[in-house]
């Protein structure tokens, strides 16, 4: 992968941290009150959608070690091949992991990263339509000429995720499998409930029960920051009030996982991404869909707050993001329950993974036209209430203490490596289509 991945540099080894303690503890009677009405609530919300839910038709696979759930077809003794060879470690001392949106953005770098390091990675994808599938492919296909398998599954396929445990004895997972996107939610509300929550639940659930348990990182969001106005966002600051329903779902998620690790003794560590941009990218993200139509000449649409007040986002570029991950894997404690039986306090963690530069988005659009050499049509528009916020700003202390985290990477040099890639890939797809 890494020379079809030119825009991505090596990611560093292994980071080692001596200092290991809770940031996330409930210091209060009330605080735990609060926990408990949050998971109490989601679940029977998650209950509910599954009642609603109807069940997916399953034929009778003619291979009895095949099972097919929706379009997705897996097991067999190839298939097994396929997973146990990809899960290979190559390294001393390295991970096995199982990365669920391993052809996502931000999955497919890490898995290349992990594999490139020589750690035994596993990818699950389900390969939905919230965007072109045939970008999450084309990741894919880069991966398996790394040497990543990606099974084509659904986190909520209990069944499949315990056929990979029962196949590779994971080490770690790197939940990355999730419904992004803070407007959809208004279209398609029920979508990020089924993701963010329920999927969680089952990863959760078939985790607690693998023996040996694996230690879990997972990206939740800087979105549960919601209505906070005071910057730079800490660890240590509220989220309890959300301003869409993706960042409910990732709060919900973040209980959720406190829950699971205090019952069952699950390590989990939480990342709070903000903005992540860079190569192989979301198209439903401003920098990409800003490209894209500036290219194209159609006008882009740039929106302000309040008294024209400037809009402005903590981009964070993927590689910066990708070194949080790894950090944040090697420094990851095991987990200390077996068989869904809990023996121990296990650790608990969230850090924010931001660039802790935040800049307008005028001022992106400004470094997008300099790179492109191309005038954009702007349209500047007050900030509809869709669930956007007006403003982020990580404060990355915590991540820099434990994590040995320091992001380099500046907004201009970052879109630089985007542009690239994006009239690269653009230029590969248009001659492909005219084959």
């Amino acid at each position: 992968m890494s020379q079809h991945m030119d825009n991505i540099p090596s990611t560093p080894g292994k980071f080692k941290s001596d200092k290991y303690h809770y940031i996330h503890r409930f210091r209060s009677h009330s605080s735990l009150a609060k926990l408990i009405l949050w998971s109490l609530f989601f679940f029977s919300v998650i209950c509910f959608f599954f009642l609603l839910s109807p069940t997916s038709p399953t034929s009778p696979p003619a291979d009895r070690s095949r099972r097919v759930l929706a379009n997705y077809t897996w097991g067999g003794p190839e298939w097994e091949k396929k997973v146990r060879q990809s899960a290979r470690v190559r390294s001393d001392h390295g991970h096995t992991v199982l990365v669920t949106g391993g052809a996502g953005f931000v999955g497919s770098h890490v898995s290349a990263a992990l594999k490139r390091r020589g750690d035994g990675v596993i990818g699950l994808d389900n390969f939905n339509n919230y965007y072109d599938p045939e970008l999450k492919r084309h990741r894919r296909d880069l991966l398996e000429r790394a040497g990543v398998f990606v099974v084509e599954g659904d986190i909520n396929d209990s069944e499949l995720l315990r056929k990979l445990f029962d196949v590779v004895a994971f080490t770690h997972v790197m939940h990355l499998a999730a419904q992004a996107g803070v407007r959809y939610a208004m279209q398609n509300p029920k979508s990020y409930v089924n993701s963010n929550i329920a999927g969680l639940v089952n990863l959760l659930e078939v985790c607690k029960s693998a023996d040996p348990q694996p230690a879990i990182v997972w990206a939740s969001s800087s979105s549960v920051y919601g209505l906070n106005s005071k910057v730079p966002f800490s660890e240590k600051d509220r989220t309890d009030r959300p301003a869409s329903l993706y960042a409910a779902t990732k709060k919900a998620g973040e209980a959720i996982a406190h829950t699971y690790n205090h019952i069952y003794g699950l390590s989990i560590t939480g990342l709070r991404f903000f903005t992540v941009y860079g190569p192989w990218g979301r198209p439903d993200m401003a920098y990409f869909f800003f490209t894209r139509d500036i290219l194209t000449g159609k006008p882009i649409t740039i929106f302000e707050g309040p008294d024209h007040g400037s809009v402005a986002r903590d981009f964070t570029y993927i590689d910066d993001i990708v070194k949080g991950c790894l950090a944040s894997l090697d420094t990851a404690k095991k987990s200390t329950g077996t068989g869904g039986k809990k023996k121990g306090a296990a650790q608990f963690r969230i850090f924010n993974l931001g660039n802790t530069s935040p800049v307008d988005v005028s001022k992106l659009v400004s470094i997008l036209e300099k790179l492109l050499k191309v005038k954009a049509k702007r349209r500047v528009l007050p900030m509809p209430r869709n669930g956007d916020v007006q403003y982020t700003h990580a404060n990355i202390s915590l991540a820099q203490r434990e994590l040995g985290y320091k992001p380099t990477t500046d907004l201009e040099s970052g879109l630089k490596k985007f542009v690239r890639w994006y009239i690269t890939y653009q230029s590969k797809s248009k001659k492909k289509s005219s084959w």
